[in-house]
């Protein structure tokens, strides 16, 4: 059982502003090949950012990326490469020190080494919006020759009208108990905080629908 704790507005701001600017330095780095845009999503976009203060994990922002690379000219690997490598070369200019390939996204960790303590850390999924509301990002699959792909997002991850639903319902300090609860029964490292958000706007949307309809 994990202890994560809800950051203010005002204490992670200088996090994703530091993150802002990384991107920024990364998108001068690879507009030779494409350009992309990036946007915080999850609970990084809704002041639900969490920390666990008493362990060695510390705020997780959540980014999409997405490219703009011609149809067809880039593969899925070029493409990750590309921003894989851009993140690796800038990132030590804004604090952070370790980056690794997840299944579904490249996190970048600022670390204090002489506490062993990660201060913050930002997963950052590639993706791309397809002409009829469905999303694809890049995966990882480890192991194979080539490993990286595009693939569709589970319908679970569509929660835009879901969310607006329970904000209309006036079910967001709900949703913020549950995403909290679900945070700290989270034993899984493969499972990242925007994953955990979605099975929470699923779980709570499913519920209090239920519950309407007695």
């Amino acid at each position: 059982m994990h202890n994560f704790s809800y950051v203010s507005q005002k204490e992670a701001s200088p996090y994703k502003a530091e993150v802002s600017e990384l991107i920024k330095a990364v998108q001068k780095e690879v507009k030779k090949h494409f350009t992309f845009q990036s946007k915080f999503v999850g609970s990084s976009s809704r002041n639900m950012i969490t920390c666990e203060r008493n362990r060695n994990i510390g705020y997780d922002l959540d980014v999409n990326i997405e490219p703009n690379a011609p149809k067809g000219k880039y593969s899925a690997e070029t493409i990750r490469k590309i921003i894989f490598d851009a993140f690796q070369k800038n990132m030590k200019n804004f604090g952070y020190s370790k980056i690794e390939n997840s299944t579904s996204v490249i996190t970048i960790k600022a670390v204090d080494r002489k506490n062993s303590k990660i201060v913050h850390s930002c997963d950052l999924a590639i993706v791309y919006h397809c002409d009829d509301g469905r999303q694809q990002y890049i995966r990882y699959y480890k192991g194979y020759q080539h490993p990286f792909r595009w693939v569709f997002r589970d319908k679970e991850y569509y929660i835009g009208d879901k969310l607006k639903w329970i904000k209309g319902k006036r079910l967001t300090q709900k949703l913020r108990d549950r995403y909290l609860l679900y945070k700290n029964r989270n034993n899984d490292p493969e499972k990242h905080s925007r994953t955990i958000f979605a099975e929470t706007v699923n779980d709570l949307f499913n519920e209090y629908r239920h519950k309407n309809r007695r």
